[in-house]
């Protein structure tokens, strides 16, 4: 007989994962702390774009706000957010919240299965006591499987992602890998213990962002050199092994994020990690840098369309999105500036003209545009600047536009 499984979290991660069970024939309950989320599946509408109306009809989920439905499970997986506050020091207290309601409800017996990126530690460390303590003592499992989620990618989905597992002991470990492989085909690696699963997700979006960070190190470069980062980056990539990281802007919940919570740890323990460091001060450091160029671009402070403000193309999410804090740099050096996103707010462009058009977040709609489209925004001479060089220069140039990348 299958386990009842109940998913605490419903958003980019929890979501998908609930879909792929139900989808799968287990008994699924759902559970989040916001009613307009639960409102929204239970009408087969999901805000985050990665399941459509169609995907969400066809499966049997019981969503709900009350924590009651946790004592119904067997298997109890949590999918909560782990941010950074605003000293970019790890911010917990959304999976202690979590944690306590999962342990006011849970079962006795059941197994406790965390997804969250966190540093090593925190699951058996911080969170079991939080369960025993919240349980009053009832017997239950930990587990720990890093969600490995890409927002916005139909490529790569719950399925199609090799899932690490992790169990306080080796039977949870097989029972995990028991459950996840029933609905992963990428396959199920076992790590030896929960700890080195956590350091694992932890170092992935690291070592990202130390590969971005060298990019954008790169581009900088090419710009004092006179020579297109794109043409250097295409020479290079016709090399095997070259990796073929692009620079640009690095928002959102997890690249931008998880180093900080390697680099708690490591200054817990006394290592301070430089590169690791380096490489966030380096990306951070992206927003002034692409706010100064396009200003020093300019004739004067004129009138600024910039197009996209998620963290990511195709994503309809801008919490920590970068787009958005180098539209207040522009702001603050007196540019009058105009937005659009279609991912946000679907609807026609501002209308212009405007001195500059800025190409953010390159979204499919925008890279479907054409350059005599954007000419009708424009009042000449016009800087056209194209963060992640989507359009040809000379055709830009063509239609008479001064054009600019990272």
């Amino acid at each position: 007989m299958k386990p009842v499984l109940c998913i605490v979290g419903l958003g980019y991660v929890g979501m998908p994962l609930a879909h792929a069970f139900a989808k799968t024939k287990y008994e699924v309950y759902g559970f989040d702390v916001s009613q307009s989320r639960i409102d929204e599946l239970k009408n087969n509408k999901d805000r985050t774009n990665e399941l459509s109306e169609k995907e969400l009809k066809k499966v049997n989920i019981h969503f709900s706000t009350d924590p009651t439905v946790i004592a119904k499970a067997d298997i109890v997986i949590l999918a909560i957010p782990t941010p950074v506050d605003k000293k970019n020091k790890p911010d917990l207290t959304l999976l202690f919240d979590a944690t306590k309601t999962v342990g006011k409800f849970l079962k006795g017996g059941a197994i406790i299965v965390y997804e969250s990126t966190v540093y090593p530690g925190v699951t058996e460390d911080l969170c079991r006591p939080l369960l025993k303590k919240e349980s009053g003592g009832k017997f239950f499992k930990l587990g720990y499987s890093p969600e490995r989620i890409n927002p916005g990618d139909k490529k790569h989905t719950v399925e199609k992602i090799m899932k690490i597992v992790a169990g306080e002991d080796e039977e949870t470990t097989e029972t995990l890998a028991k459950l996840y492989g029933s609905i992963v085909k990428a396959g199920i690696h076992r790590a030896p213990n929960i700890k080195v699963a956590e350091m694992a997700k932890a170092i992935e979006n690291a070592q990202r962002d130390i590969n971005i960070a060298y990019m954008n190190e790169i581009a900088k470069f090419c710009n004092k050199l006179g020579i297109a980062t794109k043409d250097v980056l295409d020479a290079a990539k016709t090399k095997w092994n070259f990796l073929p990281f692009s620079p640009g802007l690095v928002g959102g919940h997890c690249i931008g994020v998880d180093p900080y919570y390697l680099l708690e740890k490591a200054k817990e323990l006394g290592d301070a990690m430089p590169v690791v460091k380096t490489a966030r001060e380096t990306n951070d450091g992206m927003v002034q840098y692409i706010a100064e160029s396009i200003l020093q671009s300019l004739p004067s402070r004129g009138s600024l369309l910039v197009l996209g403000q998620t963290f990511k193309e195709d994503v309809p999410d801008d919490r920590n999105s970068k787009a958005k804090d180098v539209v207040s740099l522009l702001q603050k050096a007196g540019c009058a500036v105009a937005t659009h996103d279609t991912e946000l707010s679907p609807g026609p462009l501002p209308s212009g003209p405007f001195d500059a058009i800025i190409l953010l977040v390159p979204h499919s709609a925008y890279r479907e545009m054409k350059p005599k489209d954007f000419r009708t925004l424009a009042k000449f001479p016009c800087l056209f600047y194209d963060l992640k060089s989507v359009f040809e220069k000379s055709e830009m140039e063509q239609v008479g536009f001064t054009y600019m990348a990272l």
